[in-house]
C-alpha cells in the first residue's frame, strides 16, 4: 500500500520508479502525468505499472534484475526500498542468535547495497536520482523485544548516512524514512501487533500510508535531510 502511494507521487512527474516492497515482487511505474501534487490517487493518474519477479533475498540477482528493468523502460530515476513483509518478525535480544542475523541480512542489508551499486553509475553520470529507504524506528532507537530486525536495519542506516554524505553535490540523493508506527493495510501490521501483545510490549499507533507517502515526496523534492521520522516529533 505504501508503495502504491509513493508511486503516485513519483509517477506524477514522469519518473521511472522501482518499488521494491516485497521479497518476491518488484514493480516499476512510469508516470503519464507531468505535474507534482500530493500522493494518494494512484488509480486516477493513468500510471503504467510493470511487475518483475525477483527474490530480493538473493543479492547476487540484483544486477540482472536492474538490467531487465532498463531493457524494458530505458532508465531508472527513483528506487523505493521497503522490504519488510508479514513474514518478517522481531526477536527478543535475549533470544537472538547469529543464524537469525544471517537470515535477515541479505534482504535488509546486502540487497539494498547491491541495488545502489547497480544504479549509481547511471545516476552520477546523469546528475540525478534518488534512493529512498523505509525502515522501522528500531533501526535508530533500540527497544526491548524488538531486536533481530533492529540490528540489521541499523547497519543499513549507517551505510545510508555515509552514502548520503558522499553523494553531496552530485545531484543524487539517498535518504531513509524511519517509522515508529504500524502502517495501516500493510502485511506487517497484524504480525507486529500480535508480537507486541504477546510480549506485553509497547503500544504502537497506526499510520495512514498516505501520510508516509507525503513524507517521501518531501524527502525527494527537498533533499535536505538524510533521515526523516514518523511521527515528526521523534528523533534518533
Amino acid at each position: 500500500m505504501l508503495g502504491d502511494l509513493v508511486e503516485a507521487a513519483c509517477g506524477q512527474v514522469g519518473h521511472h520508479l522501482v518499488d521494491e516492497c516485497l521479497a518476491g515482487a518488484v514493480e516499476v511505474v512510469q508516470g503519464a502525468v507531468a505535474h507534482p501534487g500530493p500522493a494518494g490517487d494512484l488509480f486516477q493518474r493513468h500510471l503504467e505499472a510493470v511487475a518483475f519477479s525477483a527474490d530480493l533475498a538473493k543479492p547476487s540477482e540484483v544486477p540482472a534484475l536492474v538490467q531487465m528493468i532498463r531493457d524494458r523502460l530505458g532508465r531508472i530515476d527513483v528506487v523505493e526500498y521497503g522490504p519488510i513483509s508479514g513474514d518478517t518478525g522481531f526477536t527478543a535480544a535475549t533470544e537472538l542468535d547469529a543464524a537469525t542475523l544471517m537470515e535477515l541480512s541479505p534482504l535488509l542489508l546486502f540487497t539494498p547495497v547491491e541495488v545502489v551499486r547497480a544504479v549509481l553509475p547511471e545516476w552520477t553520470e546523469r546528475g540525478d536520482g534518488a534512493f529512498l529507504l523505509t525502515q522501522g524506528y528500531s533501526a535508530a532507537r533500540p527497544m526491548p523485544y524488538l531486536s533481530g530486525l533492529g540490528p540489521v536495519m541499523s547497519a543499513t542506516r549507517n551505510y545510508l548516512y555515509s552514502l548520503n554524505a558522499e553523494l553531496a553535490g552530485t545531484g543524487v540523493y539517498a535518504g531513509t524514512l524511519s517509522v515508529a508506527s504500524l502502517i495501516a493495510r500493510s502485511e506487517v501490521a497484524a504480525a507486529a501487533q500480535a508480537a507486541f501483545t504477546a510480549a506485553d510490549g509497547p503500544k504502537v499507533g497506526i499510520v495512514d500510508p498516505d501520510d508516509l507517502a507525503d513524507q517521501y515526496w518531501r524527502m525527494y523534492t527537498e533533499r535536505d535531510h538524510v533521515e526523516r521520522f514518523y511521527p515528526d516529533s521523534l528523533t534518533a
